[in-house]
């Protein structure tokens, strides 16, 4: 068994609110010198040796990320 994990982040060129929204936060707290705030989604899929690579790449770019808007990247973590 292995676990994957797939990061989603908005595109550089996005707009991000909801990072702003935290950067503005962060001041009001006393936190200084935080530049940018980019605010993403984490999914941990348990696979086992049955799924391929291009597997999760596919679920990730179908259903898991809005590729006009997001990007993603696949990490295999560990074998369990």
């Amino acid at each position: 068994m292995a676990r994957v994990v797939v990061n989603v982040m908005p595109k550089a060129e996005i707009l991000d609110p909801q990072g702003q929204a935290v950067v503005r936060a962060l001041g009001r707290i006393g936190v200084e010198g935080v530049a940018d705030v980019r605010q993403g989604k984490r999914f941990e899929i348990e696979v086992d040796e049955t799924v391929t690579h291009e597997q999760i790449e596919k679920v990730a770019q179908t259903l898991l990320a809005n590729t006009v808007i997001e990007d993603f990247e696949v990490v295999v973590e560990a074998k369990q």
